[in-house]
């Protein structure tokens, strides 16, 4: 029997939208925070036309293709299909959170939360179209799986912050059930816990039913889906110290006046825990500008590589003719990826791509001359 992770470990997301950012523009970033040994890659791919009936394998399972598929960056553990965060052509954002709650987690095979990041990247066009995309495939095939490229167990529910050109929506999930959020101005931010509370615009249709089947919910007061699916006394959840207070914290300090190198000095913060160190770490960043004006391009700055307090922001722009990005990709090995057999992850590849290992090599000489100053 696999043995299990019990400690939530997860990351971090954050959302900015006039008239907190600067200028007519909508800020988003995220840190992904992933075991210290995964290596991220930055990938695109094209736009494409799929057949009536045509499949697409996920990370685990396979499901029914979508007739038209958008262009898509993404920046995703090398091991898996989905994504940790991405972007696509028409200015879609999203990142995902590991949450926890009274719901056990499913450890069957099913979409991972990251699979449904680049789905729903690939599938819709606006921030609230993507949500439908996502609750739809959560109904009809489920979450769950393991997380990590690792015979131990990692397996959770998820949280999306989904951001466009427009306005931003919060999608929590507790199993199937899933309740969004929309964010039409100021901040917002997600971490490793459901935040959603009493302002509700979308949700499953049972998600009441259920929570009074359990004892959760006594059906008269209030519905608050944090506090009723979660441990989370969502009262004190912006004042008691944790991820999601110190990221919310970051965000308030900063409102009215919040650029993407706002964003970046947030996700760099090692002294709130944004910037995550040691067994599970920030393996990869990214930060969006996304104008309100259609004519100008959206921005996503990624890093591909760890602890962006020692990393670049590397800027991606959707043109016409884009080639792959091979120095951000990792090796492929098909069929006989330790992923693809059963039973899965019984060795581990290397899967460092060429700008991770140029960045491992710096790191060390970093670490060499500061031994050295120190003495």
């Amino acid at each position: 029997m696999a043995s299990v992770i019990t400690e939530p470990s997860s990351c971090d997301t954050f959302v900015a939208l006039p008239p907190a950012t600067t200028g007519s523009r909508i800020i988003f970033g995220k840190n992904s925070d992933r075991p210290s040994d995964e290596v991220q890659e930055i990938v695109y791919f094209p736009a494409a036309s799929h057949g009536p009936g045509e499949k697409v394998e996920c990370t685990y399972i396979e499901i029914e293709q979508a007739p038209e598929t958008y262009a898509v960056v993404l920046s995703r553990p090398s091991w898996l299909w989905g994504a940790e965060m991405g972007a696509n052509e028409h200015g879609v954002c999203i990142g995902n959170e590991a949450v926890w709650g009274k719901e056990e987690v499913c450890d069957d095979e099913a979409l991972l939360g990251m699979d449904l990041v680049r789905l729903g990247l690939e599938r819709a066009n606006t921030a609230e179209k993507a949500v439908g995309v996502i609750v739809d495939l959560l109904d009809k095939y489920g979450q769950g799986g393991n997380c990590m490229e690792s015979h131990m167990a990692f397996t959770y529910h998820n949280s999306f912050l989904i951001a466009d050109r427009k306005e931003a929506w919060i999608l929590e999930t507790s199993g199937k059930y899933w309740a969004a959020e929309k964010v039409e101005e100021g901040v917002r931010n997600i971490s490793n816990q459901l935040s959603i509370t009493t302002k509700i615009e979308r949700e499953h249709p049972d998600i009441r039913n259920y929570a009074i089947s359990k004892g959760w919910w006594d059906g008269k007061k209030e519905f608050d889906f944090a506090a009723t699916y979660s441990y989370v006394n969502t009262a004190r959840m912006t004042t008691t110290r944790g991820r999601y207070c110190e990221g919310y914290k970051l965000l308030k300090k900063h409102e009215g006046t919040i650029t993407a190198e706002t964003m970046m000095a947030i996700l760099r913060d090692k002294d709130s825990g944004i910037n995550m160190e040691g067994g599970f770490m920030t393996t990869g960043s990214m930060v969006s500008i996304l104008p309100q004006e259609t004519s100008l391009p959206c921005i996503h700055f990624f890093t591909g590589t760890p602890d962006p307090d020692r990393s670049v922001f590397k800027p991606f722009i959707f043109v016409p003719n884009i080639t792959q990005l091979l120095k951000t990709s990792s090796p492929v090995f098909g069929p006989e990826d330790p992923v693809k057999k059963q039973p899965r992850f019984q060795t581990k590849p290397d899967r460092r791509h060429e700008l991770y290992r140029k960045h491992e090599s710096a790191a060390l000489v970093m670490e060499s001359s500061k031994a050295n100053f120190d003495r």
